[in-house]
Order: C-alpha cells, then structure tokens, then sequence
C-alpha cells in the first residue's frame, strides 16, 4: 500500500479543481514546473484553498448558483460523481440542509464548506489553519 497523498493534496489543490484554458489562478504553477496536465497545481495549500472558495463564491456571484445542492450539482456533476452521496456528506459536514442558500460572504460558512468539499475530494479531514489561510488570502 502506498503512503502517498490523494492527487488533490499532491497538487495543494484541495477541491480538485481542473484546469480551464485561459484560466489561471493566483498562485496556480503553469509552464515547465506542471506536472498534472489535468488538474490545477498550487504554489501552496492556501492558494488551493483561495481558488477553492473563489470558486464557490463566484457559482453565487456569477452564474446565480443559491442554495448548497446548487453549488454542489455543479461542483461535481452526477456525469462525474455520485452528486447525491457528495451533497449528504457536505451537507452532513456543515449541519445544513441541503436546499441552505449559503452565505459567501461568511468566513466560518465558507471554510466550513471549503474543508467538508476537501475532505470529500481526498478521504482526508482539511486542516482548518490552511483553510483559513486560504480565506485570508482571498480578502487581502
């Protein structure tokens, strides 16, 4: 058995964020250093975190994402993921049910949503100081 980490946490990129042409995030590594041609790499754990939250964020602010179960169907679509099973576990993580209009504002709702979609992503419990690091760094 090997002792390596999930993908997710390999690439400190804690939401398995894939890589969009024309797309690139704060802190993301690009060019020569990248070793995953599928999925963003961060610089650090908290820049994943960032993009991890800025994403969730702009599900609300751009295309008009409210509740939880909205947010969720689209971060991991049922083509891709069993959505339902993904949606009970965050939703169970965070104690909110699953049509809860979050939010995206908030600090603790955020990290909390950000950690229970980490956990979910890699089998491995978020460490809260990077979650929060990664929303200080978005507010700066």
């Amino acid at each position: 058995m090997s002792n390596e980490l999930p993908r997710g946490l390999r690439n400190n990129n804690p939401g398995n964020i894939r890589v969009v042409k024309g797309q690139v995030w704060q802190g993301e590594i690009t060019g020569s250093r990248k070793k995953d041609k599928s999925f963003c790499e961060f610089v650090t754990i908290a820049h994943g975190y960032r993009a991890l939250i800025k994403l969730l964020q702009n599900y609300r602010r751009k295309n008009g994402l409210n509740t939880l179960r909205q947010m969720i169907q689209r971060w991991a679509p049922p083509h891709e993921n069993n959505t339902t099973a993904y949606l009970r576990f965050v939703t169970g993580k965070m104690g909110v049910p699953a049509d809860c209009v979050p939010d995206v504002g908030n600090r603790d709702t955020m990290c909390a949503m950000a950690a229970a979609i980490s956990e979910m992503e890699n089998g491995i419990p978020a460490q809260m100081p990077d979650v929060l690091a990664g929303w200080e760094m978005l507010n700066e």
